[in-house]
């Protein structure tokens, strides 16, 4: 009998120990997003998720060249708008691997600091901004310059200084410091 009893409390403890287990990841794959074949949790940084995106392996290895992976592994916050493979590949021909060059550090930090803002802005709230701005709204980007932020029917765009115009195609996707935004094309600031 006692041997009985001892099996179904290690049962009972197993069952509710797994049973938390579950729940818990249910609520974190439930938070989370696809972006490049990954899930996205919001309990890691954004440069711990980014780089398990295979659409971001030219922004991760930007923000390596540019000596920008500890800030973006910081407390934050900060909104991230993420440039995909295919938006870099927009670019004219060379630009990326002459921004990857050791000499271009700064050239690079600038166009990486363009996308990002200090704190943490939302689709809505974005959203809300271009409404408050009759369709337009301004942000001062980390490098302080502006990029300016519309309404296309549903989707929001981004216009850089040259008039460059930029979807956001993935929204939201949170993070422990901040939120990413996945772009269509990279947005430039004036040099």
């Amino acid at each position: 009998m006692k041997t009985k009893s001892i099996i179904t409390t290690a049962v009972l403890a197993l069952s509710l120990i797994f049973g938390s287990t579950v729940m818990a990841q249910s609520k974190m794959e439930k938070d989370s997003k696809m972006v490049g074949g990954a899930a996205m949790y919001p309990s890691k940084d954004i440069i711990s998720n980014a780089v398990n995106s295979k659409d971001h392996t030219t922004l991760v290895a930007a923000v390596k060249a540019a000596e920008l992976v500890a800030t973006l592994q910081g407390e934050g916050p900060f909104t991230v708008f993420a440039p995909t493979n295919a938006a870099f590949d927009k670019l004219s021909e060379g630009t990326v691997d002459m921004l990857l060059k050791p000499e271009n550090k700064a050239k690079l930090q600038a166009v990486l600091t363009y996308h990002v803002l200090a704190g943490n802005y939302s689709g809505r709230a974005i959203m809300k901004a271009i409404k408050k701005g009759n369709g337009k709204a301004s942000f001062t980007t980390v490098n302080g310059q502006q990029l300016t932020a519309m309404m296309d029917g549903d989707a929001i765009v981004l216009s850089d200084t040259a008039g460059t115009i930029s979807k956001i195609t993935i929204s939201d996707v949170k993070q422990s410091n901040g939120v990413i935004h996945v772009i269509d094309a990279v947005v430039l600031p004036g040099m």
